[in-house]
């Protein structure tokens, strides 16, 4: 059974966004999909000042299996790709929800996270 943290919002093409206290948020791909995918070898993010709509694709993550886009979850402005991916893409698979975090974002309607799946709406999902 995948993890599905409580305090993180989720899409059904199985990308998380978690807002930080100070307003911006992290995005990500869930336990689900890392699982989905196998051993994650190369992930492609975006540069910092990438502007990107709900439902854009951002980057892509390719694994042994397949490769596969990621999804905007909202409309954002790209603060931070996190560069320990590209030395260590196996974070993805064994920190999904930490380490693992694919981009920081500026959010363009912070109020359109709410309109995303909460915990059990994307656990039924599965």
């Amino acid at each position: 059974m995948s993890q599905v943290p409580a305090d993180l919002r989720y899409t059904k093409e199985h990308e998380w966004v978690r807002v930080r206290p100070d307003g911006t948020a992290e995005i990500g791909i869930t336990d689900h999909a890392q699982s989905a995918l196998g051993d994650v070898t190369y992930v492609d993010l975006p540069k910092p000042g990438a502007k990107f709509a709900a439902g854009e694709t951002f980057g892509t993550v390719e694994s042994v299996k397949a490769a596969s886009d990621l999804y905007a979850p909202v409309a954002c402005e790209v603060i931070e790709s996190n560069a320990g991916l590209d030395a260590a893409p196996d974070l993805v698979n064994r920190e999904p929800y930490a380490g693992a975090w694919m981009i920081r974002v500026r959010l363009t309607d912070p109020s359109s996270v709410a309109g995303l799946l909460d915990a059990s709406a994307y656990s039924a999902s599965l």
